[in-house]
């Protein structure tokens, strides 16, 4: 076992249902499938499967809640086969399903809509995590929680805290740094669950459409210091610990008081890439947040973090699945010398209008 511990990965898990569409139809109206792909899903999933490929000797465990079906042992197959700890992956005792997902994704762009049943995720809860496990008996020290805002339980509100928020200050109390994706889904207590949530949260990654449900605003159309203030705005307000980090089309934006009481701000452009090379974005925004849970593990500073999670996501855009076109560590890395990272200002906005 390294002595820099591992990563806990928890929250949502899907069967992946991926259909490759020629275009994204009007109502009433046909498309056509070129394919389908089934393969697992979900935050937790696609992170530790990210990290895997990433480093091949990384502590990896997975928290989650399976129906006792044919898709939930097709995930626990995977998980041991990809030596993922799996003690805490549990099976329901009634007939709810394993949670899917059809992932619809248009060819000629690789941009994805989905339609999720949320099955056991639903029923996930703080019964289900046992801190002591990971801590005294394995040494983790990164617990990621994910997608908040469709775990039913995990944001169900008692006692002035979310159960998520119960969750991660148990894991905080176990020493563990905390980290936490939400959905980019539409929820009446979105921002509720954000404010009731995140004082128990070290690292919050999101995308702008996200941190725009947080903050009842839109951020489809806005420049890089709007985002930054959104951020400071998560930490001032919404008491997020040490970093909140937003991604977006053409880069991140990362503002952090890690290592002292200012506000300090990083900004990094996404990596240039040639027509042809995306074939799906399914998992990229996963994939991002493999590449700064994978730098808070190696200790990284933040300006590295964020070029290795750019770095990450660019290698899953290059396969239909969310996660198979990630390689190891050394191979996405190597992207900083083939293609260049667009160039942010201030000024710049977050993607093409």
């Amino acid at each position: 076992m390294s002595n820099k511990g591992g990563v806990v990965c928890a929250g949502t898990i899907v069967i992946d249902k991926v259909v490759i569409v020629d275009r994204w139809p009007l109502e009433n109206s046909l498309s056509n499938i070129h394919c389908e792909i089934k393969t697992g899903g979900g935050g937790p999933f696609n992170i530790v499967k990210d990290l895997r490929a990433m480093d091949i000797n990384l502590p990896l465990a997975i928290v989650g809640l399976l129906g006792n079906d044919d898709n939930g042992q097709w995930l626990i197959n995977d998980c041991r086969k990809s030596n993922i700890d799996i003690n805490q992956l549990h099976i329901t005792k009634d007939n709810t399903p394993t949670s899917y997902t059809y992932v619809i994704s248009v060819e000629s762009t690789g941009r994805r809509t989905f339609f999720n049943q949320r099955g056991t995720n639903a029923l996930l809860t703080d019964i289900h995590f046992d801190f002591n496990y990971f801590v005294n008996k394995k040494s983790y020290n990164l617990f990621y929680l994910g997608y908040l805002t469709i775990l039913n339980e995990l944001d169900r509100f008692i006692d002035n805290e979310t159960i998520a928020g119960k969750v991660l200050k148990q894991a905080k109390e176990y020493g563990f740094e905390t980290i936490v994706d939400f959905v980019t889904g539409h929820n009446i207590f979105y921002s509720k669950i954000a404010l009731f949530t995140l004082p128990y949260v070290d690292h919050l990654i999101i995308n702008e459409i996200e941190a725009g449900f947080i903050l009842n605003q839109t951020f489809e159309q806005v420049t890089i210091s709007q985002i930054e203030q959104a951020g400071r705005i998560l930490m001032e307000k919404y008491g997020v610990q040490r970093s909140v980090t937003i991604h977006f089309d053409h880069g991140a934006v990362c503002v952090s008081r890690e290592n002292n009481s200012n506000f300090e701000c990083f900004i990094q452009g996404s990596l240039c890439l040639p027509n042809g090379f995306i074939k799906g974005a399914v998992g990229a925004g996963d994939a991002f947040a493999a590449g700064i849970i994978y730098g808070l593990y190696q200790k990284w500073p933040i300006q590295k973090r964020l070029i290795c999670a750019v770095c990450v996501a660019a290698m899953c855009l290059k396969d239909e699945t969310p996660y198979a076109g990630v390689e190891n560590i050394e191979e996405c890395m190597k992207l900083t010398d083939v293609f260049e990272f667009r160039k942010l200002e201030a000024t710049s906005r977050i993607k093409d209008s």
